[in-house]
């Protein structure tokens, strides 16, 4: 594996901003991964990406598996030529898709149906890095145990057990040098749990670190003591990844925590039903009181939504059932979050860090 690689420029208390370099780019951090589960962000193109300032964009394993097939993928030279996107990527294994099926697991693997066919799949950590492989990210995901919370303890350990067995399976047969290979830590939300997970998927030996398992029906409070826990056991020297988080306060409290990177699917799902993300807290952009009004959708948004376009506009749009609107929405929305990530990263730089948490908070706790 090339070994991918955190270099701090400026941190304050747990807080870090930094450079995180792969095999083919860098991107820095802390960073927001807009998800582009089946080889596009919802209503977003590859320009689109470019000239809001993403560096990464994530890929879903499972959904590109069963289309349109990694063979396919390959054939146009990975993941990133197939999408005419020429920053980086990074694919889930598909392990939350795949648990959410409800399939049949062993310690060997899992059987599930074709979310679009019905036709039955085995997917084991073995098969995970092969389609990954030929899927040509720059970063992929080992197989996980992903579960629901609440969950009882039992569940949890034969959950971070098979994570950790599957964790040296994937490790063993990863052969590419040139895409680097995530591992992932469980635990619910037990500390104990946690520390010992992140130990021990410390000592297999990844090039970054991820954080599974949680926002998966848990409170913030119970999140972040788990989050912590396993924190702490990580390298400094390499990314850390909070899976599957991205609302605005869980983002800053992780970063306080040591957060390097966050991917989220909000952003879009908000900005399909008409909800964008503003200084002020979400706008629901559909209600009455906004048909005449001339202002952006957030008068402190630098993206070209707000440059151009009216709350009234977007949602006489919204009214019409007009595809346009959620696209206008959504591209507010990643443009939101990675702008607050710049934020972020300033502010650790400068030392302000402690101020602009507590503003995020105020309106978003």
């Amino acid at each position: 594996m090339f070994g991918v690689r955190h270099v701090q420029s400026a941190v304050e208390g747990a807080a870090r901003a930094g450079t995180a370099t792969t095999a083919r780019g860098s991107y820095e951090t802390p960073c927001f991964m807009p998800v582009g589960t089946r080889g596009a962000v919802k209503y977003l193109s590859a320009d689109d990406y470019a000239s809001l300032g993403a560096r990464i964009v994530l890929g879903n394993t499972y959904h590109l598996m069963l289309r349109p097939g990694a063979d396919v993928i390959e054939r146009f030279g990975g993941l990133g030529r197939f999408a005419g996107w020429d920053g980086l990527t990074l694919t889930d294994s598909g392990g939350f898709q795949v648990f959410s099926l409800d399939p049949k697991v062993d310690d060997e693997g899992v059987t599930f149906k074709s979310t679009y066919d019905g036709s039955m799949h085995r997917f084991t950590p073995e098969i995970a890095v092969g389609v990954q492989e030929r899927i040509g990210a720059d970063i992929q995901m080992v197989l996980d145990v992903c579960t629901s919370l609440p969950a009882s303890d039992a569940e949890i350990r034969i959950a971070l057990e098979r994570t950790h067995a599957w964790a040296i399976r994937a490790r063993a047969a990863h052969s590419r040098p040139d895409q680097s290979l995530f591992g992932i830590v469980q635990g619910g939300i037990h500390a104990a749990m946690r520390r010992e997970s992140a130990q021990r998927t410390v000592d297999v030996g990844f090039d970054g670190y991820a954080i599974g398992g949680l926002s998966v029906g848990e409170t913030r409070g119970e999140m972040l003591p788990a989050l912590a826990a396993a924190v702490e056991h990580l390298p400094a020297d390499q990314p850390r990844y909070l899976m599957g988080v991205g609302d605005p306060a869980s983002l800053v409290e992780a970063v306080a925590l040591g957060v390097d990177q966050f991917d989220c699917v909000l952003q879009t799902r908000l900005g399909r039903h008409g909800t964008a993300l503003t200084s002020e807290g979400k706008l629901h952009v559909k209600n009455a009181r906004f048909a005449l009004d001339d202002s952006p959708l957030d008068p402190t948004c630098a993206c070209w939504v707000c440059a151009r376009h009216s709350r009234g506009y977007v949602r006489h749009l919204m009214q019409a059932g007009e595809p346009t609107a959620s696209r206008l929405v959504s591209v507010h929305n990643i443009s939101w979050t990675l702008q607050l990530m710049d934020r972020i990263r300033a502010a650790i730089t400068d030392g302000t860090f402690g101020a602009l948490r507590r503003e995020i908070l105020g309106v978003w706790g």
